[in-house]
């Protein structure tokens, strides 16, 4: 099993991508939260020309952030700066939509625009519907070689839900999943396996990488100690702004095991935090600032040991290395964990939960 960060991308993220390529990992996923981080590309041209082995992956992009041939282009400029170096992961959007007061993508426009992406990567010329009309792409120069599309962009898609994995399968893409809980987990590798085989491909054939958040505790530690709360609250109370939208947007840990901290702080929650921000209709813009990135000083106090302890994948070296081999054995390939922004060391410390899986 090999392992990766992902980061809430600053313009510089290039230095967490290069200090996790010194320490061994295989890929640095990149947020694409255009609200709340630099941008995605710009982020990873940085770290392209800064690193030398890693992979650098989107993770992930949400097609409504850009049209599909800009997109593509986006790839294949970056393709040509690190070349074989470059994975495209796309999702239907949380925090990147979120912050917008939108839910998630449609999974049927998500499926064309992969497939406008693949197709020119390929150098064929797709149809996209653009402002009401059809219309052909492709790129007109590429043996100019300003971009490179002859070393492949592996694509990866986020896909919780039947549908979406469905959708994974039928574009032939590796697969993205968020582990919970490992027993959840497990079973969700077990119905990807059987998704590849009912589209015609050979599950061994596809890499399925597990996304978690958590810290790893010192002895004796607690869960709620300063360093934790800076490290791994921020997912933590992301948790509770998840319960605040699920009625309006979904919710994102419908698959997940029901999280008795989180149902016994999101009333108070609710009443204390969420309705206090107005106008009304525009609380996303204040629910989601700090997202996944720092804890909003109102929301000090929801940030408990015990929240942590359950919502997030956090425990002793020991603890967390039993937990990622119940991974590896799941059959997952890649393990990635978030290095929060200011919290680089992070990339030692999960390193050392790694070196012995």
């Amino acid at each position: 099993m090999e392992f990766g960060v992902s980061i809430p991308t600053p313009a510089d993220a290039w230095k967490t991508a290069k200090r996790a390529e010194d320490a061994g990992y295989r890929t640095a996923w990149f947020y694409d939260t255009q609200l709340l981080s630099a941008d995605v590309f710009v982020g990873m041209g940085a770290a392209a020309m800064k690193t030398d082995r890693i992979r650098l992956a989107t993770g992930v992009l949400i097609p409504s952030n850009r049209i599909a041939p800009v997109a593509a282009n986006a790839f294949a400029s970056l393709n040509a700066l690190a070349p074989g170096r470059i994975d495209a992961g796309i999702g239907t959007g949380y925090t990147g939509r979120r912050t917008m007061g939108l839910g998630p993508y449609k999974l049927a426009d998500m499926g064309e625009y992969i497939r406008v992406m693949q197709a020119m990567w390929r150098g064929e010329t797709p149809e996209i519907r653009i402002e009401g009309k059809t219309r052909k792409v492709r790129f007109l120069n590429p043996d100019a070689k300003l971009i490179n599309i002859d070393d492949e962009m592996p694509v990866y898609v986020s896909a919780f839900g039947p549908k979406a994995r469905r959708l994974t399968a039928e574009v032939g893409a590796h697969w993205i999943n968020v582990d919970f809980n490992e027993d959840l987990a497990a079973q969700a590798s077990q119905d990807m396996d059987q998704v590849y085989r009912d589209a015609g491909h050979d599950p061994a054939k596809k890499r399925k990488v597990v996304f978690l958040w958590g810290s790893v505790l010192k002895e004796g530690e607690a869960y709620d100690s300063p360093r934790i709360k800076a490290e791994t609250g921020p997912f933590a109370v992301m948790m509770l702004h998840n319960a605040m939208e699920a009625q309006d947007h979904g919710d994102l840990v419908e698959s997940a095991a029901p999280d008795n901290e989180i149902a016994r702080l999101a009333p108070e929650y609710r009443k204390t935090v969420y309705e206090k921000y107005q106008p009304a209709e525009t609380r996303y813009l204040n629910l989601h600032r700090g997202h996944l990135m720092f804890v909003r000083p109102e929301e000090e106090r929801f940030a408990t040991a015990e929240l942590i302890r359950t919502a997030t994948i956090t425990g002793t070296v020991a603890e967390l290395r039993d937990r990622m081999r119940r991974l590896k054995d799941a059959g997952y390939d890649e393990v990635v964990v978030q290095v929060t922004p200011g919290h680089d060391s992070m990339v030692e410390d999960w390193a050392r939960v790694f070196e012995a899986v």
